[in-house]
């Protein structure tokens, strides 16, 4: 017999955690209209259903600049008080409504200071929407737990400055940190002095690379840097052939080095092919430690749902390969190991056993 295929309500109520989400990119269409207007921002359209659909669309180029390039607005509207506070919140409650308990959100406070907030403001801003958001899951009765990575980009140079501001914030919120911006080009190495610095202070951090750049990239954010997890990481392929690891892709999957993959998002740039050739699946059967994740949620048109969705229609995924990188993102979240283990025995794993156990077998 074959299980039944998943259906849209049931992948919502499962539990999620997702690791690589920027706070920038996932911003709610009609929040970024009502931010703009209040800012003077000029927008493509001031509908949001239209919005919406000129993200997806612009950021479907296969070309990671133009990808990046969409940000502009989003960006624009987070640059006061009001606006990161109201995104903060927003951010929380659209994770929550979509059955994610363990997030992880990212964003570059250096991008958010045109307004004349300073980089610490900026960071106790978004700590202080996030708590409101938080807040109110709970009293809703769908608890979801948020932590932040702050990200230094790497095409300029204050990136020590964040990775400071890392360490001073790590007991108010802030997890982790990670170096985003254009890959090709800027070698996470030019920022060795910053992750120097977080190893120092006990600061875990991840690195986006292996997406636009290929294996280099990845052995850099690994051996020179110290990254404790990989943004995307799809070109680890590189080194697969007929199955058969090479050096440093065993490297990954023995030390099990999780693998933020983003599968629409990776689409959209080109890293991928399609969502039936994303590597997230051979990969995850070859035994790495695979997580899923949506990068950006307004960018990309969507959810961790829809991630969902995609995969099992397209890919053939089933609730225990749900389970496993569900699973597989709160071993590698960073956050204590206490609470991580409470997570998945108390929330991952009783909230798959209904769907696991009426899944016949085959």
């Amino acid at each position: 017999m074959t299980a039944p295929r998943l259906d849209t309500d049931t992948l919502r109520r499962l539990p999620k955690a997702v690791l690589h989400d920027h706070l920038d990119g996932g911003l709610r269409p009609a929040t970024v209209v009502e931010l703009a207007e209040d800012a003077g921002h000029a927008l493509p359209t001031r509908d949001p259903e239209e919005l919406a659909a000129w993200y997806v669309e612009a950021a479907g180029s296969g070309d990671l600049v133009r990808y990046i390039g969409t940000f502009e607005h989003t960006l624009a509207v987070l640059q006061t008080r009001e606006g990161l506070l109201r995104a903060a919140e927003e951010y929380v409650l659209d994770l929550a409504a979509d059955g994610v308990v363990y997030g992880e959100v990212r964003y570059a406070p250096e991008l958010m200071l045109k307004g004349g907030l300073s980089l610490p403001e900026v960071v106790e801003t978004v700590q202080e929407g996030l708590a409101a958001g938080t807040a109110k899951a709970a009293a809703a009765g769908t608890p979801v737990r948020v932590g932040t990575l702050l990200c230094g980009m790497r095409m300029f140079d204050r990136t020590r400055a964040t990775a400071d501001l890392a360490v001073a914030f790590r007991d108010a919120g802030v997890v982790g940190f990670d170096i985003a911006g254009a890959e090709d080009g800027f070698p996470p190495a030019d920022h060795l002095d910053a992750f120097e610095h977080l190893r120092r202070e006990n600061v875990p951090f991840t690195i986006h690379a292996g997406e636009a750049h290929g294996l280099p990239s990845i052995h850099q954010a690994l051996q020179v840097c110290g990254a404790q997890r990989i943004g995307h990481g799809v070109r680890i392929t590189d080194d697969i052939v007929d199955g058969k690891l090479g050096r440093l892709a065993g490297w990954v999957r023995d030390r099990r080095v999780a693998l933020e993959m983003c599968p629409t998002s990776n689409l959209q740039t080109g890293a991928a092919p399609s969502i039936a050739g994303h590597p997230i699946t051979a990969l995850k059967d070859l035994g790495f430690r695979v997580t899923l994740n949506t990068d950006n949620r307004l960018v990309s048109g969507t959810t961790m749902t829809r991630e969902m969705s995609l995969l099992v229609a397209e890919a053939g995924w089933t609730a225990e390969d749900l389970r496993t990188v569900t699973v597989n993102a709160l071993k590698s979240a960073f956050i204590p190991f206490d609470e991580r283990r409470a997570l998945i025995e108390d929330v991952v794993l009783p909230g798959y056993a209904p769907e696991l156990a009426s899944s016949p077998r085959t």
